[in-house]
């Protein structure tokens, strides 16, 4: 590999190789020429060194399913496909219902459920956590990862709450993790576009921080592939990078591929393939204080999460039992889940270690 990177005009990817190998941090102007580099099997190598000093030949899954209370939503994302106001299709869970939809994994080994969806009026504070108190008592290890920050600073706004108490009393009520949707991009230029009446970046950044001194954990996430560029990408990973270096709180990143049907956002062409694992490596090699990147298999599809791994993805999100719409409504044509046995088969028949995880990523089974 030396001999590859010790060409006379490749000296600054030679930097970059040595900045890597002797743990040194990337500048967000390295950063900004490996976005521009058009070396795709060398990004990956770099990024795979990264990865692999963090968690060797590992791939970890959970198994997981997800639950969409409602998809009628106050805000008007433009890159959306899912909320009832693009969709036409509406739909509103009680809190029977949604525990009627959990309670039947009672037995079946599951670990995680992921709770999120569209920010509707009528749940509030006391609705979410009058629920999570009532999952915990049936299934007291489930671990309840739910609200996105978007949704957390709502509830702190109709309740004339700060961050802070909203996140205790859902703490108190069995919130174990938040996930990291709703990060978008966090330049408020492109976001005044794409969701301008929603929570911005400072907020969202704030919940996490406050998430995190509440002794909880989360993953962050940045919507790719839309108006932004380069340069707005390295500024979204530097101000993530920034806040995991103060509270060493977030569990993985998560990049999430802009879709573009059935969306007030069609016009724009998707990112490629090769721009896609461009983006996971280069997260990768960036993000050196977070342990784990994530491809999330429903929205990128199976055979696209494979290639990933050969490009500093070690995480592939769960099982999820088709419980989810999200990508399904913005036209991912894959299913949507997928057994255990199916996530341990792809993950050996690439020759990596399918390793069981909890939400925590503490080690369940190793395959």
């Amino acid at each position: 590999m030396d001999d590859i990177i010790n060409i006379n005009n490749e000296s600054r990817i030679k930097n970059v190789y040595e900045k890597i190998i002797n743990r040194q941090r990337v500048s967000n102007e390295d950063a900004l020429y490996l976005y521009e580099y058009d070396n795709l099997f060398l990004l990956g190598y770099l990024a795979n060194i990264v990865k692999e000093r963090l968690n060797g030949r590992n791939v970890y899954y959970n198994k997981n399913i997800h639950v969409e209370p409602t998809n009628n939503c106050v805000y008007n994302c433009k890159f959306c496909s899912y909320s009832a106001r693009i969709s036409g299709k509406s739909w509103i869970l009680s809190e029977e219902k949604i525990l009627a939809n959990v309670l039947k994994y009672k037995n079946s080994g599951i670990t995680e459920v992921h709770i999120t969806g569209g920010v509707y009026r009528l749940f509030d504070l006391n609705f979410y956590c009058n629920l999570f108190a009532k999952i915990k008592q049936e299934m007291p290890d489930l671990h309840i990862k739910a609200l996105s920050a978007v949704e957390i600073k709502y509830l702190a706004d109709i309740h004339n709450v700060n961050f802070d108490t909203c996140i205790k009393q859902l703490k108190n009520a069995g919130l174990n993790s938040i996930p990291g949707g709703g990060a978008e991009i966090f330049d408020e230029s492109i976001r005044e576009v794409i969701c301008g009446d929603k929570a911005n970046a400072k907020e969202w950044l704030d919940i996490h921080r406050a998430v995190h001194l509440n002794g909880l954990y989360s993953n962050a996430t940045m919507l790719y592939g839309h108006l932004e560029s380069y340069a707005n990408r390295v500024g979204h990973l530097e101000k993530l990078r920034l806040l995991q270096d103060e509270t060493n709180g977030f569990k993985s990143f998560i990049p999430l591929k802009f879709k573009n049907k059935n969306n007030a956002l069609n016009s724009i062409v998707e990112a490629t393939n090769i721009e896609d694992l461009k983006n996971y490596a280069v997260s990768r090699i960036y993000l050196d204080n977070f342990s784990h990147v994530k491809a999330y298999w429903p929205m990128i599809g199976i055979d696209m999460t494979m290639n990933s791994l050969y490009f500093g993805v070690d995480d592939i999100d769960g099982t999820i039992d088709n419980t989810t719409k999200i990508y399904e409504m913005a036209g991912v044509s894959d299913r949507q889940g997928l057994t255990e046995i199916e996530l341990i088969n792809y993950i050996k028949r690439e020759g990596f270690v399918a390793v069981e995880r909890d939400s925590n990523y503490n080690i369940l089974k190793i395959n």
